[in-house]
């Protein structure tokens, strides 16, 4: 029997749960000491990033679709080389950073609501016994998981409906009044750019067009309205948080800063229930990206094509991939801070958007769209990228080290592979 295919609505659902997923709840503190009072308009800055990429995810996915998501394409617009291996290597690494991100970002949560101090040991063991959880479960397999993955999401959006909905009574102008000194726009303008890394699930939808119903149609709408519906929710957290909380109170409190946020109208209350929906939405995010989107990058990577079955839950044959992702994330999580691991993260997506953007130039009379405003985009775009580097010079040496390591390390697993097996990718 042909597996029923998935709806606008539920490709809608699957992005919009995969973008508020760990990134609103765990980096938001770390936005909060950039931007200060202008995160919401950090917010806003970070949407237009989404929709400049957005455009090219829309048009192509008009005409291509393939699980392989933006790798397919690049392949149709690079053909396959070392650059294209590379990429689907960085795509791979992407997921492998963001299992570090989701992981401190339970550990942020879920320390102080048990009452534990949070230092550098008990969150280094936090970040390995939960990543060891889901390896576990991964290596058993479990069909229930991925079918609470929509309640999940249902759950995590009402408590944050919540929060929105008494935050928004409770607001204090003064406390959301912009300010636009150079100082405060350099901070404004660095926080967009990690911020951008909360609009990325856009992407899943690509990543599951062949499952769609009507995908060349489906696609296009499911990108856009997700990312309608999660800029909405984004600005309105920033206000609400930003708005009932002093700056000095939400940057102490970084690593559970919306969990704090809540205190001031829903008391102990609202930190618990704040903290439970971190929770579930961290554990979803990171339960989703190590059992479906690193296992099938990892297939491609390794393979140069994707199994027939995209959507069973299994490690496809072995279980190495399975157990060189969980590891890589966990050193991940141990060498970088919270911060640092998101820059990271942001750096990677945005090189493979840029790759995906300059596909679309080059196949731009057979994939349609406005030459004028793609190179506006990928301008954009490519200042992004240059900022998010630059930044990290800045701020932290070693995250970019750690990131330009990253790019090398997919250069040469993919060129010695390449070489070695005679790896070549299946259009």
């Amino acid at each position: 029997m042909e597996p029923k295919k998935i709806t606008l609505v539920g490709a809608i659902s699957m992005a919009v749960g995969t973008m508020v997923g760990a990134s609103i709840f765990s980096i938001f503190g770390v936005g909060a000491q950039l931007a200060k009072q202008d995160l919401p308009e950090t917010f806003i800055l970070a949407a237009i990033y989404a929709f400049a990429v957005a455009y090219s995810y829309m048009k192509f996915g008009k005409r291509i679709v393939s699980n392989a998501g933006p790798i397919a394409f690049i392949l149709k617009g690079f053909g396959d080389t070392v650059l294209t291996g590379t990429l689907s290597v960085l795509m791979w690494l992407s997921y492998v950073i963001s299992i570090a991100l989701f992981a401190k970002g339970f550990a942020g949560y879920f320390l102080p609501l048990v009452g534990l101090t949070t230092n550098p040991l008990s969150l280094g063991l936090t970040v390995v016994l939960v990543i060891s959880f889901f390896t576990v479960l991964n290596f058993f397999g479990s069909k229930a998981i991925g079918k609470a993955e929509f309640y999940i999401v249902l759950i995590k959006l009402s408590i944050l409906g919540v929060f929105i909905l008494f935050g928004f009574f409770t607001i204090k102008p003064e406390l959301i009044s912009p300010s636009f000194d150079v100082s405060h726009t350099s901070g404004m303008l660095h926080a967009s750019v990690i911020f951008f890394l909360s609009y990325m699930g856009f992407g899943l939808v690509t990543n599951m067009s062949e499952n769609m119903i009507d995908p060349k149609s489906n696609v296009p709408r499911a990108i856009l309205i997700s990312i309608v519906i999660v800029s909405f929710i984004y600005i309105s957290v920033a206000l609400v948080a930003v708005g009932n909380l002093s700056l000095k109170e939400l940057i102490a409190s970084k690593d559970n800063a919306l969990a704090v946020a809540a205190q001031p109208f829903l008391g102990n209350f609202g930190f618990l229930l704040i903290s439970i929906g971190a929770l579930f939405s961290i554990s979803s995010a990171l339960n989703a990206t190590l059992y479906g989107g690193a296992n099938t990058a990892y297939s491609f990577a390794k393979e140069g094509e994707l199994p027939e079955f995209f959507e069973r839950k299994e490690w496809f044959g072995t279980n190495e991939g399975l157990y060189i992702t969980a590891g890589l994330g966990m050193l991940f999580a141990l060498l970088f801070d919270i911060g640092g691991v998101a820059a990271i993260t942001s750096s990677v997506f945005t090189l493979i958007y840029i790759f995906v953007m300059i596909s679309h130039i080059k196949l731009i009379k057979e994939i349609g769209g406005n030459l004028f405003f793609l190179s506006l985009n990928l301008a954009l775009i490519s200042i992004v990228f240059i900022a998010l580097l630059y930044f990290q010079w800045i701020d932290e040496r070693t995250v970019f080290y750690g990131t330009i390591i990253t790019f090398i390390i997919s250069f040469v697993v993919e060129y010695l592979y390449r070489n070695m097996k005679n790896r070549k990718f299946i259009k």
